[in-house]
């Protein structure tokens, strides 16, 4: 938790000065039942100089009550407000951090944590620091020097009664350092339950049409059912701990101003000055002391699950991430062409016995297209990976142009590359946003050539607002082939130099792919690495590269490889008919 409150120095003055109100705060707070009990003393006529009540001086430290009072009252309002703003403050720039490391990470680091522990540690993890913060400004000043100023002030107004105030502090603290071991071990679980309640949800939420599909909502339902009845469980055991805990307290409290009272009147009253204001005022330091120490215990209280919800972010801010900029990075001394170059890499993934790509060596040449091609898990997807450096290679070199790109800057890397996943990506917002998402000059010219290219143009003037239609969260009110389209329309509005399209043709029909092909060779003049799963998507290729098990087991163009390569022959067999073999 200490590395975390870094986030909290550029809020030190406010600190100081909330510190400061808070102090000043407590001091009021125990000058009141000093003024009470004054001024019980004058009304009932039992002080030294009066033998009568004195209606002025009642009048006096009246008007003194009232004033502290309104003055406490205002310094609770403005460091009220000051405690907001910087736990807010704080909260907001550790989720900033959060997020700029998360975005840092690689395949590696996600797959290491999951999307849904991530979502959580950003969101109920930070607002749970935020409250605690917030608490702690308020209490971590105030409450200790009203419990410390109380007893003081309680054994200066009558030493021997105090010791039954004392006693009722251990015996609060003994039940904290119980109650404290009962749940500090479910504070941890708890968190560990929301994780997997998001993962389920977000699951069960992005497979929708799945669950529905195989009519498995019962079955989906039972999950989020077990999932939310252990989270239930844990919390209702947490908090019945706790429900039980405050009525003891308050017993603890009415108890010991009955003893105070009872004892006071009964021995003390009449000796060493010690009269019914006296008395009273005892009584309301016994109160302010056990109340000051029950406000302590929701620090407490709230310092596990912090404390947990801290351990959880500072694992994400000091994740070593794997991928990151070269400390002397290489330029380019003129405009980059786009030839990729493989030299002997490899790829094994954390914990896994064998390699998922071995010895890979190729050439893409600028400005061509090259395929790659193989049976489901040869390594594809996975060598296409490579080159944005969404996973780090194991062993060899990628050059780009001659440099390798672990000598490039990151920002450097992307700008050459137009990226099309297996599965279209889109954000929420326009469709005019989502193609001109990586165009810094925001062209729109470029989108409308970019959309006619990707064969998107017909269907989105279709729209009613055209290219100003909303697009909604995760892209569910347009089609699969629709979304893949303004993917691939997106990646080309880039004008990168290198184009890479991850079997970004799959959703599409056989019309649609070969005119959005046919327009790709005539109007984009880029390198072009495209992994596809059917032949007639990358026949034309310049290149063919096709894989077997993380191994290249063929290369060349569609012609010669039917000829020569027993693997791709058996694609060609099952894909295309028997006169498309022989044309």
């Amino acid at each position: 938790m200490r590395r975390l409150f870094k986030f909290l120095k550029p809020y030190r003055i406010g600190i100081i000065v909330v510190f400061i109100l808070v102090g000043l705060r407590a001091f009021l707070d125990l000058l009141l039942p000093l003024i009470l009990g004054m001024l019980v003393s004058q009304g009932i006529g039992l002080t030294a100089e009066a033998i009568n009540p004195d209606i002025p001086r009642i009048w006096e430290l009246a008007f003194v009550m009232l004033g502290v009072t309104v003055f406490s009252i205002v310094i609770t309002i403005f460091s009220g407000l000051l405690e907001s703003r910087i736990s807010a403050g704080f909260a907001l720039d550790l989720r900033r951090a959060v997020y700029r490391k998360i975005e840092q990470f690689s395949m590696r680091e996600m797959d290491h944590f999951t999307t849904s522990s991530l979502i959580t540690r950003s969101t109920n993890d930070i607002q749970q620091l935020q409250n605690y913060v917030n608490v702690l400004l308020r209490m971590i000043i105030l409450q200790p020097v009203l419990a410390v100023g109380a007893i003081a002030f309680s054994i200066a107004q009558q030493p021997t009664l105090s010791m039954l105030l004392i006693a009722s502090v251990l015996s609060l603290l003994i039940m904290l350092v119980i109650v404290f071991s009962l749940t500090l071990p479910k504070f941890q679980l708890i968190q560990k339950l929301i994780d997997r309640l998001n993962l389920v949800t977000r699951e069960n939420m992005s497979g929708l049409r799945v669950v529905r599909a195989f009519n498995t909502q019962a079955f989906q339902a039972a999950r989020i059912d077990k999932a939310s009845k252990e989270t239930m469980t844990l919390n209702i055991f947490v908090n019945r701990v706790f429900s039980i805990m405050w009525p003891i307290m308050a017993l603890i409290m009415g108890f010991t101003s009955l003893a105070i009272v009872y004892f006071g009147s009964r021995y003390f009253i009449g000796i060493d000055g010690f009269d019914p204001g006296s008395m009273i005022a005892l009584m309301q330091y016994a109160m302010r002391a056990i109340m000051a120490f029950m406000f302590l215990t929701m620090i407490f209280v709230m310092i596990p699950r912090a404390a947990i919800s801290a351990r959880r972010i500072a694992e994400v801010l000091a994740m070593d991430v794997e991928i990151t900029n070269p400390e002397h990075p290489l330029t380019y001394d003129e405009t980059p062409k786009g030839e990729v170059v493989f030299d002997d890499v490899c790829f094994q993934y954390p914990d896994a016995s064998v390699p998922v790509l071995d010895k890979i060596s190729f050439t893409a040449p600028a400005g061509k297209t090259t395929a790659f091609i193989g049976s489901t898990g040869s390594g594809k997807s996975t060598l296409i990976n490579l080159i944005p450096r969404f996973y780090e290679r194991t062993c060899g070199t990628i050059k780009i142009d001659g440099i390798d790109i672990k000598d490039l800057l990151l920002e450097d890397l992307f700008k050459l590359l137009g990226y099309v996943p297996q599965r279209g990506v889109l954000f929420s917002g326009t469709v005019k946003e989502n193609i001109l998402f990586g165009n810094e000059d925001f062209d729109e010219e470029v989108m409308e050539a970019s959309a006619k290219i990707a064969q998107a143009d017909t269907f989105i003037r279709d729209f009613e607002h055209g290219y100003e239609r909303l697009i909604a969260q995760g892209g569910v009110n347009v089609s699969g082939g629709q979304k893949q389209r303004l993917s691939i329309a997106r990646a080309i509005a880039k004008q990168p130099v290198i184009y890479i399209f991850d079997d970004s043709f799959s959703a599409l029909d056989y019309s649609t792919d070969q005119k959005l092909r046919k327009l790709l060779a005539e109007k984009v003049q880029a390198t072009k690495l495209i992994v596809a799963q059917r032949i007639a998507t990358i026949r034309h290729a310049d290149q063919i590269i096709v894989l077997d098990q993380g191994r290249i087991v063929g290369m060349g163009r569609h012609e010669d490889l039917l000829k020569t390569c027993a693997v791709y022959q058996e694609i060609a067999q099952s894909q295309l008919s028997k006169e498309e073999l022989e044309a």
